[in-house]
């Protein structure tokens, strides 16, 4: 059910804020939070505004290439943990599950 429906059931009176979350599939809380954002700003102010951003923790392209290069022309087939302690020695500086995402993406291409 979307959204706008169980707003008006719930602003008619036919349905409780309980039942209008439950058709939705969240809380009361949660419902009553997006009455007041929609209540704020229409449709637009339901949507998440933080997927919009990048973060500021984002790795540059140059070095995401230079990584995937390295996998795919040095290191095809080491698992994660090898692929880590490889990089870790030669000076790498992110963070593990960056690394994993970046070996999930190279794996899944080929």
């Amino acid at each position: 059910m979307r959204f706008e429906e169980a707003y008006e059931g719930w602003n008619e009176g036919r349905l409780t804020q309980a039942e209008a979350a439950r058709l939705l599939g969240m809380c009361e809380r949660s419902f009553r939070r997006y009455v007041w954002k929609y209540e704020a700003g229409g449709l637009e102010g339901l949507i998440d505004r933080r997927l919009e951003q990048v973060s500021n923790r984002r790795a540059p392209v140059d070095e995401v290439l230079a990584l995937t290069d390295w996998y795919r022309n040095r290191h095809r087939g080491w698992n994660v943990k090898h692929f880590h302690s490889w990089y870790q020695r030669e000076g790498g500086t992110r963070q593990i599950a960056y690394r994993i995402q970046i070996l999930n993406i190279e794996v899944k291409q080929f």
